[in-house]
């Protein structure tokens, strides 16, 4: 599953990837995204739960790509990966590699909270 929501006041967009998510699932998560957008000024913050992954397919990669672009576009600022379990990290680093133009500053947590304390939540 892959569950996408914002904050207008706090200026956040946040993207949760549950059990086992696959392609078709993300393009259909890719537009709820561009949606969300509409309501989010430039300068906005990422945050990416990946503490109940189970398992991304590999062809995720072209979709996870798309919607990084989509975000670098609209101005994101700041990307706050939550990954508890290192071996649930599906290679974002390298995909920021190639479809962040604008580089945002990203930062990697173990817990919720301690990502919600960088987000001043």
């Amino acid at each position: 599953m892959f569950l996408a929501t914002s904050n207008k006041l706090k200026r956040l967009l946040y993207l949760s990837y549950i059990g086992n998510v696959g392609a078709e699932e993300l393009r259909r998560g890719g537009r709820e995204v561009t949606t969300l957008l509409a309501d989010l000024p430039a300068g906005f913050k990422l945050l990416v739960d990946l503490g109940r992954l189970e398992f991304m397919d590999i062809a995720c990669a072209e979709e996870l790509g798309k919607i990084m672009e989509l975000l670098d576009a609209h101005g994101m600022e700041l990307v706050v990966r939550m990954i508890p379990d290192s071996s649930k990290d599906i290679g974002f680093n390298l995909l920021s590699l190639f479809h962040y133009r604008h580089k945002p500053r990203t930062v990697t947590c173990r817990t919720m909270v301690e990502a919600a304390t960088l987000l001043s939540l």
